[in-house]
C-alpha cells in the first residue's frame, strides 16, 4: 500500500485568533491521519483480533502468575490480581469474569515447572504478542526483530508483570499493619484512614497507566521517548472511562445478551468490551503516529532548503 505524505502545510493568518484557526486545523489533519490509517490497515478486524487474545490470556496468566506466587508464599496472591485486572472494569461486567476466575484459582495445582503451568505462561504471553502487532500497525513501522528475541520479551513480560502483582499483593497485606502501628504514634492519622476499596482501585489504575507507557514504549520496533506517548495515552484513558460508562449504561438500559447468548451472555459481555477497549487502544496508537509524523514533518519544513533530504 502507498504510503500517504503528511499534510504539514498550515494556513497562516495575522491575528491573534486565528491560534484557534490554527489549532483546530492540526487536530483535524492529525485526527484524519491516525483515522484513516487506522481504517485503512484493518484496525477494526485487529481489534477483535486483540480482544480475543486478551480473553484467551487473562486465565493462563492468572493461573502461572498464582502458581508461581504461591511456590513463594504469596498466599493472597489471588484475590489481588482479581481486583487489579478487574477493578477498572464496570461491575457489570467485571463481576461474572472475576467469579470464574476465583474458581479457576482456586483449584490447586502440583508443581512450578509442571507442563500445564509453562503453557500457560507461553499463552498468556500470546496476548502480549497481539498487542505488540496492534502497536507495529499503528506506528507505521514492520517487525525487523527475531521471532526469539520477541517471545522472550513477551514471556519476560508476563513474569515481571506477576511480581508485580505480587509486590502490591504484599503492600496491600502490610498496609492495614502500618496505618495501626503509625496511629499508635499519630493518633491524628485517622483523619487520613481511606477504605482499602480506594487503594485497590487507585492501584489498579496506577498499574493500568504504567502498563499502557511500557506497551507503548517496548513492544512496538522502533523507539519513541515518553513524551510522545502522552497524547495518546491520555487520549486512550478518558475514552475508556467514558467507553466503560457508556457501554455500561447500554447493558443496564437496552441489551439483553441473556436472551441472545443464554449461558454465554457473560463472555460475550465481556468480549464486546474489550473489543472496544482494544479498538480505543490501537487509536491512541495511531494518534500517537499521526503526531509524530506531523512534528517531523513541520521540522522538516522549517529546516534550511540546503539541508533537507528526501522524506
Amino acid at each position: 500500500m502507498r504510503r500517504r505524505a503528511f499534510p504539514y502545510s498550515i494556513p497562516h493568518g495575522n491575528a491573534a485568533g486565528n491560534r484557534m484557526i490554527r489549532t483546530i486545523v492540526i487536530l483535524k489533519r492529525i485526527s484524519q491521519d491516525a483515522f484513516g490509517h487506522f481504517n485503512a490497515t484493518d484496525g477494526w478486524a485487529l481489534a477483535s483480533h486483540v480482544a480475543l487474545s486478551a480473553l484467551l490470556a487473562i486465565f493462563p496468566f492468572l493461573i502461572f502468575a498464582t502458581t508461581l506466587a504461591g511456590f513463594l508464599g504469596a498466599d493472597r496472591f489471588a484475590e489481588t490480581a482479581v481486583h487489579l485486572v478487574f477493578d477498572t472494569w464496570p461491575e457489570r461486567i467485571a463481576s461474572p469474569i472475576a467469579r470464574e476466575v476465583e474458581n479457576v484459582l482456586t483449584v490447586q495445582r502440583g508443581g512450578l515447572l509442571t507442563i500445564s503451568v509453562v503453557a500457560a505462561a507461553f499463552f498468556a504471553s500470546n496476548g502480549v504478542e497481539a498487542l505488540r502487532v496492534a502497536l507495529n500497525r499503528a506506528y507505521r513501522v514492520e517487525e525487523t526483530r527475531s521471532i526469539i528475541k520477541i517471545r522472550l520479551q513477551s514471556l519476560g513480560f508476563v513474569i515481571i508483570a506477576t511480581f508485580v502483582f505480587m509486590a502490591i499483593s504484599f503492600l496491600l497485606v502490610l498496609a492495614p499493619l502500618a496505618f495501626r502501628i503509625a496511629r499508635q504514634w499519630m493518633p491524628g492519622i485517622e483523619a487520613l484512614s481511606i477504605s482499602i476499596a480506594f487503594w485497590r482501585f487507585a492501584v489498579a489504575l496506577i498499574v493500568l497507566v504504567a502498563g499502557l507507557f511500557v506497551a507503548h514504549k517496548w513492544l512496538p520496533n522502533g523507539k519513541r521517548s515518553f513524551a510522545s506517548l502522552v497524547p495518546g495515552i491520555a487520549l486512550t484513558i478518558a475514552a475508556w472511562v467514558l467507553g466503560a460508562m457508556l457501554f455500561a449504561t447500554y447493558l443496564e438500559s437496552f441489551a439483553n445478551y441473556v436472551t441472545t447468548y443464554a449461558g454465554l451472555a457473560s463472555i460475550m459481555i465481556a468480549l464486546v468490551f474489550l473489543y472496544i477497549i482494544a479498538a480505543i487502544f490501537i487509536l491512541g496508537a495511531e494518534v500517537n503516529a499521526a503526531i509524530i509524523r506531523y512534528r517531523e514533518a513541520r521540522a522538516f519544513v522549517s529546516k534550511p532548503p540546503a539541508t533537507r533530504r528526501g522524506r
